[in-house]
């Protein structure tokens, strides 16, 4: 492999990394609004969480089609070994995405509880489908001769299970500390306390996920422990739990925008801690990165388009939550 190539390779799972944070994070909150939406009961206050993701939230899921096509073009062995392990996750997910959509909008011209209902689960179950994912991935599907050699549920497991819930936890914190942000009264401190509980559920489920990897795969075992007590990879785990504990703190001090930074810091420290423990793998202990990318040309061809799209997506983003920043005093429907 010539250094042109191996640095192509790196320089695009950088950007599935950013594409896959930015997903995360953005349509994570909104997610978990939705979830929390099934647990309010008062039409006022549902009503002022939808507020909170009326002119954002479509914009939001922009980032998952970027990641997918990005993936198809960069590594498509990957692309067409994922889909088929996660063929039902994966399928469900898209179904539950454009369902809460749909369900958004009919929301505001209809006041009837099933719309309600539909937005919530709709983002229960993509959430869930997206833990899914992520767990039957980390898990490893067969795969022989660079194909898919599983069975249609290989991805439901225990570890899937945990993982799903993580997520959904994980979710369900970042939405509860952006409505901090955009609520006040009564809706902020219901929010407050939802953190706390969120939080808490959500580091039981990392804790677990952690002690599990390194259990499943001996090369993450290796990564991690090889080099003795101290080594490199301790570094995301511990930053996670000082971000934690700061989270902790700002929602004791009863800060506004501290809880939801500290909540973005947990999943950035955890994504770039997966990342790096699987690394170089796509698929863990089957597919490398350096065995299934594209050739060079195809490569820096991509580049130079999605490489020209990213900085307008993260400007257009920006200025979403520039112009629609400041609190939500009333529902926007019904």
């Amino acid at each position: 492999m010539s250094n042109v190539q191996f640095f192509l390779i790196n320089i695009w799972l950088v950007f599935l990394g950013l594409f896959l944070t930015l997903y995360v994070v953005l349509d994570g909150f909104d997610l978990g609004i939705g979830v929390l939406s099934l647990f309010v009961r008062e039409d006022e206050r549902r009503g002022i969480m939808m507020a909170s993701l009326s002119s954002i939230w479509d914009a939001n899921e922009s980032w998952l089609v970027v990641l997918g096509g990005a993936l198809f073009g960069a590594f498509p062995a990957v692309y067409a070994i994922m889909l088929n392990a996660m063929y039902l996750p994966v399928t469900v997910m898209i179904f539950a995405l454009i369902f809460r959509g749909v369900a958004f909008e009919f929301r505001e011209h209809s006041k009837r509880r099933p719309w309600n209902l539909a937005f919530g689960l709709g983002s229960l179950i993509a959430a869930l489908c997206q833990g899914f994912t992520l767990g039957g991935l980390i898990a490893g599907p067969a795969v022989h001769d660079a194909r898919f050699a599983g069975s249609a549920l290989d991805w439901l497991s225990p570890f899937s299970v945990l993982v799903a819930l993580g997520v959904v936890f994980g979710y369900v914190l970042l939405g509860a500390t952006y409505l901090i942000v955009k609520t006040e009264g009564e809706a902020q401190r219901h929010a407050r306390r939802t953190a706390w509980i969120a939080g808490a559920l959500m580091l039981a489920a990392a804790a677990g996920v952690s002690v599990w990897t390194p259990l499943i795969y001996p090369f993450v075992r290796q990564k991690w422990f090889g080099a003795g007590v101290v080594s490199p990879f301790l570094v995301p785990p511990l930053f996670a739990l000082f971000s934690s504990a700061m989270l902790a703190r700002a929602l004791h001090k009863r800060y506004e925008h501290a809880p939801f930074l500290w909540s973005v810091c947990i999943f950035l420290v955890s994504l770039i801690g997966l990342a790096a423990s699987l690394y170089p793998y796509l698929v863990p202990e089957s597919i490398s990165a350096y065995a299934v990318a594209s050739d060079s040309l195809t490569l820096v061809f991509m580049m130079l388009g999605i490489g020209l799209l990213i900085p307008v997506m993260i400007a257009y983003n920006a200025y979403q939550y520039v112009v629609f920043r400041g609190k939500v005093t009333g529902p926007h429907y019904g």
